[in-house]
């Protein structure tokens, strides 16, 4: 049995295959990034899910694909705690990066490949390697056009009075924005990225106003100033995108882009499904 895994900081899809690609069972858990989850958090979201806990002695591979295992440092820390819980698999751990390129770019083309979820991420693919050239120092410092970035502003347009009233009652009615709650969110939990990133589903919603409108103009224009434009080449390749942020804003993203003349290549929600074709043909 192969368990093949694709983590956000919010959330992580899993598909088990047998050795033809036949899906034995899909599941989900909480994000599992090592950048804020200690070892026992990140065990307790294993033990939550009972296709993964029954089986866990059944698996031989665990290719695991996820924000936050952009280090070595990450990347042994989670092999450690998978290869413990998993205890007879042949444990690969790889940033989230690579499943997007996996899922998105046909075998031996070159690509731009972009994340645009709860965090965000952008490297080159030449067809056989991966290159990257921003380090990503987290949600705080970086994560440009985000889920969290969203939230970030969404947050702040609120607590600084600067969001229209008609929508700031409708935020109201759909979070929870006692100042306490928010700062606990923030300051004292696990995933505070995650948490901010929640509030991207209102701007999504809300796309066509003017106050969400800007946000969203910002952080593209910052995404290809900061990310996509790090690569010479960036007009000469297609430029794919994974996650959330970028399905549900795909015409703002391609708008964005043509105005600087960058090709937009596919754009998928989730890697996962691509993933698994990857692993029958490369079994």
């Amino acid at each position: 049995m192969k368990l093949l895994v694709d983590s956000g900081s919010t959330k992580a899809d899993w598909i088990s295959i047998d050795e033809n690609g036949k899906v034995l069972f899909t599941t989900q858990t909480l994000g599992l990034n090592p950048e804020v989850l200690e070892k026992e958090e990140i065990i307790a979201r294993l033990e939550d899910k009972f296709d993964i806990s029954h089986n866990r002695n059944e698996v031989t591979h665990l290719f695991f694909y996820g924000a936050g295992c952009g280090t070595d440092r990450m990347k042994n820390f989670l092999s450690d705690v998978f290869s413990e819980y998993f205890s007879k698999a042949i444990v690969s751990v790889h940033e989230d990066t690579y499943a997007a390129v996996y899922a998105t770019t046909p075998k031996n083309e070159e690509a731009i490949v972009c994340i645009l979820g709860t965090g965000s991420n952008c490297s080159y693919f030449d067809g056989t390697v991966l290159h990257q050239k921003v380090q990503s120092l987290g949600y705080i410092a970086m994560d440009d056009c985000s889920g969290n970035r969203f939230g970030r502003h969404l947050l702040r347009g609120y607590y600084f009075n600067k969001m229209p009233s008609e929508l700031a009652r409708e935020f109201e009615e759909e979070y929870i924005v006692e100042p306490d709650y928010v700062k606990s969110n923030l300051y004292k939990e696990p995933n505070p990225n995650a948490y901010l990133a929640t509030f991207a589903k209102f701007l999504i919603k809300h796309k066509d106003t003017e106050f969400c409108k800007k946000f969203i103009k910002l952080e593209m224009e910052d995404f290809v100033e900061n990310y996509i434009k790090q690569y010479e080449n960036y007009k000469e390749i297609p430029v794919h995108f994974v996650g959330s942020i970028a399905f549900y804003l795909k015409d703002e993203l391609q708008e964005i882009l043509s105005q600087h003349s960058i090709i937009l290549g596919n754009v998928l929600r989730r890697p996962i499904d691509g993933l698994i074709a990857y692993h029958i043909l490369n079994k």
